[in-house]
């Protein structure tokens, strides 16, 4: 026997394939399944009716709730049973009926989520996402594939992503939202079809940015989405050059604008009507 199943806590209803790695300190609670390629590292607590497979990897720490499946063939019609990987960082809480889908040959291959994270219940992660560290997913979330989520993003209950965008660090979407395109780094979006409404100033008060970084974020964020955007006697691209050679150089002004000029296939949020303003929004 593995010695890591020696040292593994298994439920006798729960099946182990031949080939699996289990950790030290692994709890398998009653009627998992654990797939021959799946390797869970030490102190994993499935606490039941947990089902892993594909080639995928639980990361140290993690905790999966009932009825999550992790790893199980993406919805793609294209897939065709290619090897492709799923892996979850460690830490990581996965709560009731979760599904995260490992990746396909036409996208990137795998599936990745990061350390620390907190995805909830009834939440969706398609083949080929990936989400930073500390990311957390409210209830029902869903996303389509090819997903990208920065670090410590936060995505409200009952939000949709379409395909391919990307969440910058630290955005937040707000609830029941439908994300059509990139959400700037510490952008925060809200509505029925996603508008960029201020940035998540509540992230960054919490998270130690000091008052005179927090101005040159606001006086970059004006300068970039004005206050009356029906004016468009300035171009957006010339907005960009401004406040790059105003502010260049402040590394979370330069990581907003880096995103902006970086390839997208689905371009920006558009901001709301009347102007971006400077709303106060609140997250976890």
């Amino acid at each position: 026997m593995d010695a890591g199943l020696r040292a593994a806590e298994i439920h006798p209803s729960s099946i182990v394939a031949d080939g699996a790695r289990i950790g030290r300190g692994v709890r398998i609670g009653p009627w998992c399944s654990i797939g021959p390629e799946v390797v869970i590292e030490d102190g994993v607590h499935l606490i039941a009716s947990v089902i892993v497979d594909g080639a995928t990897r639980i990361g140290p720490g993690v905790v999966c709730y009932p009825f999550t499946t992790i790893g199980m063939a993406p919805q793609d019609l294209k897939y065709r049973g290619e090897p492709t990987r799923c892996v979850v960082g460690a830490r990581t809480v996965i709560r009731e009926n979760v599904t995260i889908h490992r990746g396909t040959a036409t996208g990137s291959g795998l599936t990745q989520i990061g350390d620390d994270c907190l995805i909830m219940a009834n939440a969706h992660v398609a083949h080929d996402c990936t989400l930073g560290n500390g990311v957390i997913i409210v209830n029902n979330v869903v996303m389509g594939g090819h997903v990208s989520i920065g670090d410590h993003a936060r995505i409200m209950g009952a939000a949709a992503l379409h395909q391919f965008v990307r969440i910058g660090r630290a955005a937040l979407v707000g609830g029941v939202c439908g994300v059509e395109a990139d959400v700037i780094p510490y952008g925060s979006v809200l509505g029925n079809r996603a508008r960029l409404v201020g940035l998540h100033w509540i992230w960054l008060k919490r998270n130690g940015v000091q008052s005179d970084e927090m101005h040159r974020l606001r006086r970059a964020f004006r300068a970039l989405y004005p206050r009356n955007m029906d004016d468009e006697s300035t171009a957006f691209s010339l907005r960009l050059a401004a406040v790059r050679a105003e502010y260049g150089g402040d590394a979370k002004v330069d990581e907003i604008l880096d995103f902006i000029e970086a390839p997208s296939r689905r371009g920006l949020v558009r901001v709301a009507g009347g102007g971006a303003g400077l709303v106060e929004t609140d997250g976890v």
